[in-house]
């Protein structure tokens, strides 16, 4: 029985992991850019799951749909595709293939078919898995987020509990590279529980990993803007390579980032930048625009903060995008002023902003959207 792999490029991190896990299961997945015999695996985003919609229902195999969106929408993805994994695939995925080889008609925990949805019983040991083998993806080496921040599906695919590779599995997965990324909801969270810094496990990562070109904090490992301390800082420029720091300040209105349930304040990103700009770091800040509740002062305290931020730093916005399985799910966007885009533009062409301000989906399908910051 031959398992492929739909290639899609944002989901090239999802293909490594799951090729790990199940190699470990012994299957081996084999990429295709079409489906095909016998069995044709997805990992979809729901901002490219309505153009892969068609051809999973065409298909002349069995199919099995997993990522953010299935997670999101599991019945909704199951009147089309054969079987959907509803969050983490390391366990799940090899133990559907199993079974689908099997022939026994059994439908794992963590899995969906047709009328049939059993939830999952179980969350992923980390340290069990490696994050890569013969396909190389970025490490990840955290899980997971107890924030509840309501426009993102995190918690929806991971939980709210942080879970950690250890760092001996990191090191072994960083040999194969000399610069290192990470992927995790927070970097600086590393070995804690996601709300009280571990900094001296964070030390530790970093210290084990001496002879590499370490990027820490950058795309795709943001940190929080509260997070951002002199201790941390202290950290990076000791250890990391990069002189640039990625996280996000979502809105500049205090009002809207209670609304959002963001736990911090438009003060706490203000300070983050200062902090930044006093151990020679270029602050990366993402900002949202377009929240269902934003009104056009909202906006304008967002561009009044923006134009500080700029002075030392960079801007990375975003169009709200109302997705699946998240608080603000079927909510509508609201427009981006036209004041704001203009603003926006002149600093793109400055060299101080970038992003998709107008338009979500350009970020998924540019060629340029996994460039590191």
């Amino acid at each position: 029985m031959r398992v492929n792999w739909r290639s899609i490029k944002w989901a090239k991190n999802s293909y490594a992991a799951l090729y790990a896990a199940c190699e470990q299961s012994g299957i081996l997945l084999h990429e295709t850019n079409k489906p095909a015999d016998d069995i044709t695996c997805y990992s979809l985003n729901s901002i490219d799951e309505p153009h892969y919609r068609d051809e999973i229902a065409d298909a002349g195999c069995i199919t099995i749909v997993g990522g953010p969106h299935a997670s999101a929408c599991p019945h909704e993805v199951a009147t089309y595709a054969d079987y959907v994994v509803v969050g983490e695939g390391e366990f799940t995925l090899p133990a559907l293939i199993r079974s689908i080889g099997d022939g026994c008609g059994h439908v794992p925990p963590g899995v969906c078919s047709g009328d049939v949805c059993r939830p999952s019983t179980s969350q992923v040991f980390l340290p069990a898995y490696r994050p890569f083998t013969r396909v190389k993806g970025t490490i990840e080496i955290s899980r997971g987020c107890p924030y509840h921040c309501a426009y993102c599906q995190t918690p929806c695919l991971f939980g709210n509990r942080m879970r950690h590779r250890t760092i001996e599995g990191i090191v072994e997965a960083a040999e194969h590279y000399r610069d290192v990324r990470f992927v995790t909801p927070n970097a600086l969270a590393y070995g804690s529980d996601g709300t009280h810094p571990r900094l001296d496990r964070v030390e530790a990562l970093l210290r084990a990993l001496k002879g590499h070109r370490i990027f820490f904090g950058t795309f795709p490992s943001e940190v929080r803007p509260e997070w951002i301390t002199d201790e941390s800082l202290d950290l990076i420029t000791s250890y990391a390579s990069n002189r640039k720091l990625h996280f996000g300040a979502q809105s500049g209105s205090d009002r809207v980032l209670r609304l959002l349930k963001r736990g911090h304040t438009t003060g706490d990103v203000m300070h983050a930048v200062d902090l930044c700009h006093d151990h020679g770091i270029i602050p990366v800040v993402d900002y949202i625009f377009g929240f269902p509740f934003e009104t056009d002062e909202d906006q304008n305290a967002s561009i009044e903060q923006i134009r500080e931020v700029a002075r030392y730093g960079k801007i990375h916005a975003h169009y709200f995008t109302p997705l699946p399985g998240t608080p603000l799910a079927g909510t509508t966007p609201r427009d981006v002023l036209p004041e704001v885009q203009n603003i926006l533009g002149n600093l793109a062409l400055r060299g101080k902003a970038t992003g998709s301000w107008i338009e979500a989906e350009i970020r998924f399908f540019s060629r340029n959207e996994n460039q590191y910051p």
